[in-house]
C-alpha cells in the first residue's frame, strides 16, 4: 500500500507537469473506485490547477474553484500519458488538461478514491480528524509522550494512529521502533518522554530517507515517471524475518500485531 514516502514521491512528480495547465475534462471508465466517481457532478472544465499538495497519504489538487481529493488506495498508481493514449488494465480514470496531455490513475484493487469539494479541503470528513504531519514543529516527543498517556496498546499501532500521527504506515513503523530501540509490543503508556524524543527523530528519519530513495516498492508501487522505489535496499528490519540483525546479529523476528507484520530484534528492542 502507498504510504507517505510514495505519496509524497507521487506528488513531486506530478506537481510540475500539472501546475497552470487547464482541465478539459474528466474520464471515468468505471462507475466508482472505493466510493462512486464525480465524473458528472463536479465543474472541472476550464479550472486550472493552481497546486498539488498532500495531506497524510491523500493528494489534493487544488483548482480554481474546488479541490480534487486523491487516494492511492492499496495498489493505485498516477501517470502522465497524452491524452487519447489507450487505457491498459485498471486504467480507471483520466483527468485531460487543454494542452493534450491527462493524468491516468490506475487501480487494480479500486480501493483508491477521487473525490470532489468546493470547500476548504482540510475540513472535509476524510480530513478534519487527522492528526499532524510527521514533520511538523508540533509533532515531537513530547507530543506524543502526552498523547500515550493511560494507553496500554501496543506502541507501534499507537504511532500508526492517523490520528495521533499521519503516514507512519507499517513499513515505517517497523523501522523508526528498530532505530529508536523500542519493542514495538510495549504499552505506549509505559514509555518515557526520553524514548519518544528518539522515536519522534527516528520516524522524521526513516521518512525523509524514504523520500529521498523514492519510497518504497514491496510489490508494484512506481512512482509517476513509472520507477519503482527504492528504499527497500535501506530496510533493517522489515521483511527481514530470519536474517541477522544489523546492530547485534541475533535474528530478527516476525510477530503479528493489530493484524500487522511486525519485525523487530528481541535484543535492541525493549
Amino acid at each position: 500500500m502507498p504510504e507517505l514516502p510514495e505519496v509524497e514521491t507521487t506528488r513531486r512528480g506530478i506537481a510540475p507537469h500539472l501546475v497552470g495547465r487547464t482541465i478539459e475534462r474528466l474520464v471515468c471508465r468505471v462507475p466508482q473506485l472505493r466510493w462512486p466517481l464525480p465524473e458528472e457532478t463536479i465543474p472541472l472544465a476550464g479550472q486550472q490547477v493552481l497546486v498539488v499538495e498532500r495531506r497524510a497519504k491523500y493528494l489534493l489538487l487544488r483548482c480554481s474553484n474546488g479541490t480534487l481529493i486523491l487516494h492511492l488506495g492499496m495498489s493505485g498508481h498516477l501517470h502522465l500519458v497524452a491524452a487519447g493514449t489507450p487505457p491498459q488494465a485498471h486504467d480507471h480514470v483520466d483527468l485531460v488538461f487543454t494542452d493534450g496531455s491527462a493524468l491516468r490513475f490506475n487501480d487494480a484493487r479500486r480501493f483508491g478514491a477521487l473525490l470532489w469539494t468546493p470547500d476548504d479541503p482540510h475540513r472535509h470528513p476524510l480530513l478534519v480528524e487527522l492528526g499532524p504531519e510527521p514533520f511538523a514543529a508540533e509533532m515531537d516527543g513530547a507530543y506524543l509522550y502526552r498523547r500515550s498517556r493511560g494507553r496500554k496498546g501496543a506502541v507501534k499501532p499507537f504511532i500508526m494512529d492517523q490520528q495521533v500521527v499521519v503516514g507512519v504506515g507499517n513499513i515505517y513503523a517497523s523501522e523508526a521502533l528498530f532505530r529508536a530501540g523500542i519493542d514495538p509490543c510495549r504499552p505506549a503508556g509505559s514509555i518515557g518522554l526520553a524514548r519518544y524524543e528518539r522515536l519522534a527523530a527516528a520516524i522524521c528519519d526513516v521518512l525523509t530517507e524514504a523520500i529521498a530513495a523514492g519510497g518504497t516498492t514491496i510489490r508494484d508501487f512506481t512512482d509517476a515517471g513509472g520507477r519503482p522505489g527504492y528504499f527497500r535496499l535501506q530496510l533493517k528490519v522489515y521483511g527481514r524475518e530470519g536474517e541477522d540483525c544489523p546492530a547485534c546479529g541475533r535474528p530478527i523476528v516476525c510477530a503479528r500485531l493489530a493484524g500487522r507484520s511486525t519485525y523487530f530484534c528481541r535484543k535492541c528492542q525493549n
